[in-house]
């Protein structure tokens, strides 16, 4: 029998930490750190998203503030009030809740943001600087798995990790980061041949294709770790790809969902301001 592996847990401890450091420049007279979140329309998901983003902001010590704009708004118009964050020194982290509509070019957007201030790792400067591996902003996704298993794995250098899935804001970027720490990874897709093979040959195992109970005992090694970040709606629940019921018999350590990998995605994006800001003040 596995253990499950406490998400909460983990971001309360960066949290505690993240509180610590901004409470202590505060005190010696530096202002607190900024963060901004523009949203295009009304999507219900990004406001409530924005939601929780701005209670953990101002629980930690971080200026939160969101910017609500019209659907009908031009292009031209989003990237001058991007133009004028990233020149606003008050600004520390720009996050953009994705996906924009589909009038606008989301790539020239996304990219039109200060790499300095993107928190959310998905510039093309901030993308590059991670594959050369150099220092940058990770997406909070993946840099939420990498915690994750560093918390568990004292020693990932050397393991076979299986990532599943290809996704420019998880799968790619993840296995970038386990490449870092010196494990041997496989990427697994749609296209991947006898894939329950491939990923039982892993000591590591990240699902992030959001197919729910996808992953069952079968594509599991004995004591494995198993990292799930799948997150998707089934009968009001939120279930994730692995079954962790079955699962948790095999693995050694299993993330749940909810309570695995989602709790520590918005911590890591205050951490990613937080590290902003020390460069900025």
């Amino acid at each position: 029998m596995g253990i499950k592996i406490d998400g909460k847990e983990i971001a309360k401890a960066h949290r505690e930490e993240i509180k610590r450091n901004i409470e202590e420049k505060v005190a010696k007279g530096v202002r607190k750190p900024s963060m901004v979140a523009i949203l295009v329309g009304n999507d219900g998901g990004s406001i409530s998203y924005m939601k929780n983003q701005q209670k953990l902001s101002e629980s930690l010590g971080v200026k939160y503030t969101s910017i609500i704009l019209e659907e009908s708004i031009t292009e031209e118009e989003l990237l001058n009030e991007i133009k004028n964050l990233n020149e606003d020194k008050n600004v520390d982290g720009i996050i953009l809740q994705l996906p924009l509509p589909k009038k606008f070019n989301e790539k020239l957007i996304t990219s039109s943001i200060n790499y300095e201030k993107d928190i959310d790792g998905l510039t093309d400067v901030n993308i590059g600087k991670l594959y050369k591996g150099e220092k940058c902003f990770i997406p909070c996704t993946a840099k939420s798995v990498i915690e994750i298993i560093k918390s568990v794995e004292n020693n990932i250098e050397g393991k076979k990790a299986v990532i599943i899935g290809r996704s420019n804001i998880v799968g790619k970027p993840a296995a970038q980061l386990l490449l870092n720490e010196n494990a041997t990874v496989t990427i697994c897709h749609s296209r991947t041949k006898n894939l329950s093979e491939v990923c039982k040959d892993a000591d590591i195992l990240v699902s992030a294709i959001g197919r729910p109970a996808f992953v069952t005992k079968n594509f599991v090694k004995e004591g494995a770790i198993v990292i799930d970040v799948g997150t998707t709606m089934v009968e009001g629940k939120i279930k994730g790809d692995v079954l962790y019921d079955e699962v948790i018999d095999i693995a050694s350590l299993v993330t749940p969902v909810p309570g695995g990998v989602g709790a520590m995605t918005t911590t890591m994006l205050i951490k990613n301001t937080c590290e902003a800001w020390e460069k900025n003040v």
